[in-house]
């Protein structure tokens, strides 16, 4: 697999946390948005991070990583051990970008999100919140592949 050196990654920087356990066409939505401001750099949740707010993913980290590295506007793929690091890593990389789908002003991750807008404003970042795509989520196709075995 091809490695991509940080360093060599041009400003600006988006960073885009994803589980990605089902890509989807929202998941496109969401990187398609951010490509537009940047430099794509996925944060991408492991498993363990995944099973503190859902259920446990189907594909493992590394089938999933495996995916993310097809994507050709991911610049680099941060693995993300949990919520905590998106602050981490925002102190780190100082991203011009943090894209998230807007599902997350009322879910477990609200509380985080809150303290992303802190933490990036000290640096003029923006948080932007990608409107949820309708109709689609990991969670909902795993409900209707369990609904389809019965």
């Amino acid at each position: 697999m091809k490695k991509i050196n940080f360093i060599k990654i041009k400003r600006p920087y988006v960073f885009v946390p994803m589980c990605l356990d089902f890509m989807h066409h929202g998941h496109v939505n969401i990187l398609n948005k951010a490509n537009k401001k940047g430099n794509i750099i996925l944060g991408l949740m492991r498993d363990e991070a995944i099973s503190k707010y859902k259920k446990k993913p189907i594909n493992n980290f590394q089938q999933r990583k495996t995916i993310a590295l097809t994507l050709k506007n991911v610049k680099k793929i941060l693995p993300v051990h949990d919520l905590n690091d998106f602050l981490k890593l925002s102190k780190k990389y100082k991203f011009e970008y943090f894209v998230h789908g807007d599902d997350w002003k009322k879910k477990p991750q609200s509380y985080i999100r809150k303290k992303v807008i802190d933490l990036l404003s000290e640096w003029n970042g923006k948080v932007i919140d990608v409107p949820y795509t309708k109709k689609i989520s990991s969670s909902l196709i795993k409900f209707r592949i369990h609904k389809n075995d019965k």
